[in-house]
């Protein structure tokens, strides 16, 4: 499905005027400041359920106001084309918060839900801009992030285990930071924790394996040579060659000390090294933005597979990626059918991102002062 309808009200300094996109490309241009990624920051509600920038939804609220909407309309996207149905609207998404009452409301064609996974389900958002390039030189969560939005695409039960296994998590630590240990009660949730981290292991495994492999046949097509020697393996979170349970009974103490659980699904990790070094220890700044592009495309290409239409929020390229990279990226998410959103200083020319094939259907954007005008 692809947002071919937004709509927002107090978000940022973006007009409240509905905006029409195409389910394909779509470029924006203006000066810094003039609204662009607030747009893409819109977009990204409605797939992430929150901003790709700040971590606190008081900062997208226009000044004055406590609340803010976001609404969207999604048609079938690359599959309407094909039945005849583009342009359709299929399914309305909305979310609001109220940062006074710290309240936020979900709608999925005018009923109410209560998980955000309900509206990221429908729209599988993924961001390219500068913070994303710490899946290579950030922690491990930055990566168990970058890989947990792809299971919950493929596979529909994850949200849920996760939630469970959060749960069970923070009921392990509690008994774990009591001044005595009930070790009768931690067995407990010893078992019901290793239970639900083989169910997220594998549920992740699978979906790495695919990722893997979608990667390195992307890796043959493109000129990057320098990531020959490049290794990328799975860490489940802890040694499979033991039981979950006996590794967390074998550190009993260690974890007791620490007040918080060491080991399982928590630690998980996509390990990049290169010649046996971590690859943000040995790729340039640009080859680690090669890298975190290539592994994005790869990604979108497992929903692909699955019929599934991302779209993409590529925020100001120019200022990140040479021509060379833009016109390989722009190319890449054309033959995987992506809905695209780029944002740029510069007027986007389409002889530049596609210059040797046919440009795919786009709409360009001015945008100033938060209002979208269409050229």
């Amino acid at each position: 499905m692809a947002l071919v309808k937004l709509q927002t009200e107090h978000f940022r300094n973006l007009s409240s005027a509905p905006v029409s996109f195409s389910p394909a490309f779509n470029l924006l241009y203006g000066e810094n400041g003039s609204g662009k990624t607030s747009v893409l920051e819109a977009i990204g509600y409605l797939g992430l359920g929150r901003s790709f920038r700040v971590s606190r939804h008081q900062a997208v609220v226009h000044h004055g106001d406590q609340r803010f909407t976001v609404f969207g309309g999604l048609d079938r996207g690359c599959d309407g084309e094909v039945s005849g149905t583009a342009g359709q609207i299929v399914h309305r998404l909305g979310i609001a918060r109220d940062v006074s009452q710290k309240e936020t409301t979900l709608r999925v064609d005018g009923e109410g839900v209560r998980s955000l996974s309900s509206l990221a389900v429908h729209l599988p958002v993924s961001v390219i801009d500068p913070g994303v390039f710490d899946v290579v030189a950030g922690g491990p969560g930055k990566r168990r992030q970058f890989l947990d939005w792809a299971v919950f695409h493929v596979e529909p039960s994850f949200a849920s285990l996760w939630q469970q296994c959060q749960r069970v998590t923070s009921q392990r630590n509690q008994t774990l930071r009591n001044g005595r240990l009930d070790e009768s009660l931690l067995r407990v949730w010893d078992t019901q924790y290793a239970a639900l981290s083989e169910r997220i292991t594998e549920a992740r495994k699978w979906t790495f394996d695919r990722f893997k492999t979608l990667f390195q046949a992307l890796v043959a097509e493109v000129d990057v040579s320098w990531t020959e020697g490049l290794k990328m393996e799975f860490y489940p979170g802890w040694d499979t060659g033991q039981s979950l349970v006996d590794i967390l009974a074998s550190h009993r103490e260690q974890e007791r000390r620490m007040g918080h659980t060491l080991y399982g699904p928590n630690r998980a990790d996509i390990r990049l090294k290169f010649q046996g070094r971590p690859a943000a220890e040995t790729f340039s700044r640009g080859q680690q933005k090669t890298l975190v592009i290539l592994m994005k495309i790869a990604q979108g290409s497992i929903l692909s597979e699955l019929g599934k239409q991302v779209t993409f929020l590529l925020d100001d390229i120019n200022a990140e990626l040479d021509v060379g990279h833009r016109a390989m990226l722009a190319g890449k998410l054309k033959s995987l059918g992506c809905q695209v959103f780029i944002t740029s200083i510069e007027r986007p020319q389409a002889d530049v991102l596609w210059p040797d094939e046919k440009a795919p259907d786009y709409r360009m954007f001015h945008v100033e002062h938060g209002k979208l005008t269409e050229e």
